[in-house]
């Protein structure tokens, strides 16, 4: 089953493996992170944001940090785990900061757990 990154059904799908992988134990550095994300694509705007290193639908109210980028970018980086893609598009401008950007640091040092990166496996198998 592949679904379309974004779509509502996607964010269900996700939601719905992340209940069922239980409590997911994030490495300390990720453990208090929230950060939102705008993503802009041919079907508008979609909100999500990143807490404890997991993606979860919409913005949430305690996040310091908000990025923007578009939806090509967001998939290389998010799902299919590019970092290199997340600074070059940074550094073209494709990514906009707003608010703390000092959170996004802790991205590229933190190393995710193990329960995280067999999570992130499932998700990138469902992803189109």
């Amino acid at each position: 089953m592949s679904l379309e990154f974004l779509s509502g059904e996607w964010f269900a799908k996700v939601k719905e493996l992340r209940d069922a992988a239980g409590n997911i134990e994030a490495p300390a550095a990720l453990a208090d992170l929230v950060i939102n994300i705008t993503v802009s694509g041919d079907d508008g705007e979609k909100q999500l944001a990143l807490v404890a290193g997991m993606i979860e639908e919409g913005h949430h109210g305690d996040a310091e940090t908000t990025m923007i980028l578009p939806a090509d970018l967001a998939k290389r980086i998010f799902i299919e785990g590019d970092q290199s893609a997340g600074m070059q598009g940074f550094m073209s401008g494709q990514i906009r900061i707003e608010g703390d950007m000092s959170k996004l640091m802790v991205l590229q040092t933190a190393q995710p757990s193990a329960d995280q990166v067999a999570l992130m496996k499932q998700i990138q198998e469902l992803t189109a």
